[in-house]
């Protein structure tokens, strides 16, 4: 006999509407796991940006490989894991010499990569970058 019209025996509509609830939301939390720092092995000595790519007092994201490049002053570039340390998932480009996370709300330098607002408490992982031409090459 079913309870609460499930069509299953001894289960009731809200053990059925929990069950699609916490499905749903596991498969809605999994887009902030996985990994958490890109490989950037095979990309170091390439082109990953134009320099006209990334604004003064703004940056450009590569989501091909999770980084972010930043110019925070006028010549000076850095480049960032984009994935935050907290779950992994892409922070955003900078706004106003931040970097936030859309998932859970933690801010970075943009500058400096450091962890200005939680949850995350580490940076963002540093890149090295030189500026060859109009292209910024990821030492």
């Amino acid at each position: 006999m079913s309870i609460g019209g499930s069509g299953m025996p001894g289960v009731g509509r809200r053990e059925v509407l929990g069950a699609a609830g916490a499905a749903v939301c596991g498969v809605a939390l999994s887009g902030c796991g996985g990994n958490a720092k890109p490989n950037v092995a095979g990309i170091k000595g390439k082109v990953i940006a134009k320099t006209a790519d990334v604004p003064v007092g703004g940056g450009a994201l590569i989501a091909k490989w999770k980084i972010v490049i930043t110019q925070p002053t006028a010549g000076v570039y850095k480049a960032f894991s984009a994935a935050c340390p907290h779950k992994g998932c892409s922070v955003g480009k900078p706004k106003d010499g931040k970097m936030t996370c859309p998932c859970h709300g933690s801010q970075f330098s943009a500058e400096t990569g450091q962890c200005l607002k939680g949850p995350a408490d580490a940076p963002l992982t540093a890149y090295q970058v030189k500026v060859e031409g109009d292209g910024l090459i990821l030492v």
